[in-house]
């Protein structure tokens, strides 16, 4: 939805709002109403990046890690679904919205990710986080379709560009709150002996802030733990870089149109579902370590490619987007898979917080090298090229980290093929 619909339809929305001078204003601050969308999705990242982990040390000190996923799920539903009401010249109620689906989407996935170390065994994790990535692109794919379809043949559903816009982004609100609904009435928390002699007092906020600090400092002292989550921000920096980036490059420097990228993205969610479950196999047969590698060389080889890509051809982007779809979900998946053995028992959410966090929260040094390197160079082939940096280092660093090692250290039973 922010890809496909939100973003063009908010900055269209702002500029409406704005002066002659091409600015609005809010809380007084002058931004061109182009740039809005950007910085609503930047505080929205800086505020999931202050909530999340609050919320995860109060879900790990309390045990009930369900019910706050089901309180920030319905928050980020609830927002979502009101942008149906986003019209006019209502920018700011669009921010607004914005900023609470984004942050709350980003709180209870660190709460849901949190699930995985009680949910399957250290030998199911690879298979059962693979499958979960593959349902989440496929529905994910299902309601771009349906939204598709809905856009595209607005006129003879009768009714205008703008109210299927804002049905396709309720859309997608609706959906998020139903499939809530099956881990509310299917997960169980399973509090540990601290959290039970804890108490409900430990849910505090000032509590939760304490708890906070001393996982911090427990991180400190698990430094491959500390290791991963380095190398993982550098490679995931460069993935969630190439893919809020590739609709630029498509149409700045290969001049290809809307439907070519639309038709590209939802290429990529597909062959997503297939990627993801194909890796998961791979990692049993393999290791989870080593296939995570192999990704991260596709990756480098996919990105390489695109320097080359010759402009006006859909097919050889197409070509591109198949091969980002082959290795996104698997790469996403045996991350997350990966991480959960190297946290300590107890501390699921806390940990997953700080995984999370090297996704949201430094997710600005991939596009602010590609914007230094096209604002040095003047060519987008340039700067989609400086992304292979982020692949490369994350790479080594992955290599570095003895897996059977980091696993013991975090007081957990090594699987037999990891």
């Amino acid at each position: 939805m922010l890809t496909v619909f939100l973003g063009p339809y908010l900055t269209e929305v702002a500029k409406a709002a704005a002066g002659p001078d091409g600015f609005v204003h809010p809380l007084g601050i002058p931004v061109r109403a182009g740039s809005f969308f950007a910085y609503a999705v930047s505080l929205s990242v800086l505020v999931s990046v202050l909530v999340m982990p609050l919320a995860a040390a109060i879900a790990d000190r309390t045990g009930r890690k369900k019910p706050l996923l089901g309180l920030f799920a319905y928050l980020g539903a609830a927002a979502t679904t009101g942008m149906f009401f986003l019209s006019g010249d209502r920018y700011l109620l669009g921010g607004a919205l914005l900023v609470a689906a984004n942050a709350s989407f980003a709180v209870a996935s660190v709460l849901y990710n949190a699930f995985l170390p009680q949910i399957a065994t250290p030998a199911e994790r690879d298979a059962v986080s693979s499958r979960g990535w593959a349902f989440g692109y496929a529905a994910g794919a299902l309601v771009l379709v349906a939204n598709l379809v809905l856009y595209s043949g607005h006129a003879s559903f009768g009714v205008s560009e703008g109210t299927a816009v804002r049905i396709c982004l309720a859309s997608a609100g609706l959906w998020w709150g139903l499939f809530t609904i099956i881990p509310l009435r299917r997960l169980r928390d399973r509090p540990t002996a601290a959290q039970t002699t804890a108490g409900g007092r430990s849910g505090l906020p000032g509590q939760g802030w304490r708890q906070l600090a001393e996982t911090l400092r427990d991180m400190r002292r698990r430094p491959l733990t500390l290791l991963f989550l380095a190398a993982y921000l550098l490679y995931n920096d460069g993935v969630q870089t190439v893919i809020s980036q590739a609709s630029v490059y498509g149409s700045e420097e290969l001049g290809l149109d809307q439907t070519t990228l639309i038709t590209a993205i939802l290429l990529v969610q597909l062959l997503a579902v297939g990627g993801a479950l194909g890796m998961g196999r791979l990692a049993l047969r393999f290791g989870t370590k080593r296939t995570i590698l192999g990704s991260l060389a596709a990756w480098t080889l996919t990105v390489g490619a695109g320097y080359f890509l010759p402009a006006g051809a859909p097919g050889w982007f197409f070509a591109l987007a198949a091969a980002i779809g082959l290795v996104l979900g698997g790469s996403q998946a045996l991350s997350r898979s990966l991480f959960s053995h190297l946290v300590p028992r107890g501390k699921e959410a806390e940990y997953f917080s700080a995984y999370e966090l090297s996704d949201r929260g430094t997710s600005w040094l991939g596009p602010l090298l590609f914007g230094l390197t096209y604002q040095l160079t003047g060519s987008y082939r340039d700067a989609i090229i400086s992304l292979v940096v982020f692949f490369a280092l994350g790479f080594v660093l992955l290599a570095r980290l003895p897996v059977r090692r980091a696993v013991a250290a975090a007081g957990n039973a090594v699987p037999d093929r990891i």
